[in-house]
């Protein structure tokens, strides 16, 4: 039983990129227009909005739901991909 536990916590999380997409899509363009884009976005401000909603500072359901339990080096992974992205 404790080897099936190891093997759990060994497996990676899916990637929080691809969790992201769903909705703000992988090149960082939304394709729905109530959702914004966030290709191009400044990294500092990509970083503190995550953490605000994972700290449930900032309101958003569905965004708090995604954040809760990112890591803070998941959130700044991700604020550097988006911002690395060229902006539409």
């Amino acid at each position: 039983m404790a080897a099936t536990a190891d093997l759990a916590l060994a497996e990676p999380r899916s990637s929080p990129v691809g969790q992201c997409a769903y909705c703000h899509g992988e090149d960082g363009i939304a394709r729905d227009t109530e959702v914004p884009h966030l290709a191009g976005q400044n990294e500092k401000y990509l970083f503190n909005q995550m953490m605000a909603f994972r700290a449930g500072k900032r309101p958003h359901k569905e965004m708090r739901f995604m954040a809760r339990n990112m890591t803070v080096q998941e959130v700044a992974a991700l604020a550097a991909y988006y911002a690395a992205l060229p902006p539409r």
